[in-house]
């Protein structure tokens, strides 16, 4: 699928193919050009990753941002619509194989990508995307036989169908390995029975990337993924999940009740479930990760912009040396983690384990994105616990990044296991 500079009119050819680049359609002017990291000496990125963001950018200003404050009192946006336009501009299959309509990049485009969803005015939008991108679809797109892949990959790719993930249960959110739903094998079917919990985009998902036990074997052995249709007899929506943050983002709990699918649904091996939601987890951390860098640098702007603004005791605020150093420790603490974000992604397109610099990028980003959000609301005073500016929304949003995808607690237990410090059972 060619990816498209003008996403409405232009197309460009891909990345990668004979034919002009996208990099020569990016002006010397333009937003992405214009910052710090826009130079040839960016550790990961190249004039054609810079090119991307632009183009998403265009997107994201016209078609998302006007929009985002009616989707957040909605508590939905329109997942079809938005994933349509994205799709057709090549945003959803960054990473996937170019014959079955993605551009066939390396991990690092998926990055840029994510950075540049930061830019997103809420966290709901961008979070149900990275579940479409990078979420639920890279073990169909590793594993899975061509014919699912011609069936939920390229309709995803396209934009035509919206996907979910279907992991977390009421009693098995970071352990993994104690989900209880079932898959029963009956014939060339399985018969599915449970339930999922927090389930992006649940309610307006076409299908799912479900991970249920195929067998009564050891947890780490038992467990496959299953491309589940939404539309089956039997999978009942039990209600929409209401949070603290994440308000546009669709929540949802699902229940099965003897849902049949054929056997052929499953990627890739039956009983390797964990082991490819495990691999699914090291982009997932990395993805969150970026994202959440960019959201983070656009709270810290936005608040040096409204302290040189607001005054007290007869100054601005960001003049007193208690805030200005404050934002300054906030600041050198968010390249720190920018570092760690790109050296793991280096290392991830070489073909490395990078499970320990993944999970200690996620662990940081969780708490600095706690502390960016409750220094920087600080600083906006009774308008920072109001409603209408970013700082609130990136306070209840960010809240989630120490729980999804793994909670602190374990990635502090990942890492304890990668420097051999994890007391043995």
């Amino acid at each position: 699928m060619p990816f498209k500079e003008n996403y409405k009119e232009d197309q460009c050819p891909q990345l990668g193919q004979p034919g002009r680049k996208i990099s020569e359609n990016v002006s010397s002017k333009s937003k992405a050009s214009a910052s710090a990291d826009s130079t040839t000496d960016h550790p990961i990125y190249t004039p054609e990753h810079f090119a991307l963001k632009e183009s998403l950018n265009k997107i994201i200003e016209q078609e998302i941002n006007p929009y985002v404050d009616q989707w957040e009192k909605a508590g939905q946006f329109p997942a079809h619509k938005i994933f349509k336009i994205l799709g057709n501009a090549g945003f959803l299959g960054v990473t996937k194989p170019i014959e079955y309509g993605g551009l066939g990049l390396d991990f690092s485009y998926s990055v840029a990508v994510s950075e540049e969803l930061g830019n997103i005015r809420c966290g709901g939008v961008p979070m149900a995307v990275g579940v479409q991108t990078d979420m639920a679809t890279p073990a169909l797109a590793r594993f899975g036989s061509p014919e699912l892949k011609k069936e939920f990959l390229v309709p995803t790719i396209l934009g035509d169908k919206v996907c979910c993930l279907g992991v977390s249960e009421v009693g098995a959110g970071s352990d993994v390995a104690s989900i209880m739903t079932k898959a029963v094998r009956k014939g060339d079917e399985f018969v599915i029975n449970g339930g999922k919990m927090w389930t992006t985009s649940g309610g307006q998902a076409d299908w799912m990337c479900l991970l249920a036990n195929t067998s009564d074997g050891p947890p780490h052995k038992n467990k496959s993924l299953i491309c589940l249709p939404m539309n089956l007899p039997g999978i009942h929506i039990a209600r929409k999940i209401n949070k603290i943050g994440m308000w546009s983002s669709d929540t949802v709990e699902v229940f099965f009740d003897d849902v049949r699918v054929p056997c052929k649904n499953i990627i890739g091996q039956e009983g390797m479930g964990f082991t490819y939601q495990m691999l699914q987890f090291q982009e997932e951390r990395l993805w969150g990760v970026a994202n959440i860098l960019t959201m983070m640098d656009n709270v810290i702007r936005d608040t040096i912009q409204y302290t040189r603004q607001r005054k007290i005791f007869k100054q601005p605020v960001l003049y007193h040396q208690s805030v200005h150093f404050r934002l300054a420790e906030l600041e050198t603490e968010l390249e720190l983690l920018r570092s760690l974000l790109y050296r793991a992604t280096a290392l991830y397109i070489k073909g490395n384990d990078v499970t320990k610099l993944a999970s200690m990028a996620k662990l940081k980003g969780g708490r600095l994105a706690r502390e960016v959000g409750d220094s920087c609301l600080q600083y906006w005073g009774g308008m920072g616990y109001t409603s209408e500016v970013l700082v609130s929304r990136f306070y209840r949003d960010a809240r989630l990044m120490s729980i999804g995808a793994g909670a602190d607690e374990v990635m502090l237990s990942i890492i304890c296991k990668y420097m051999d410090t994890l007391p043995r059972k």
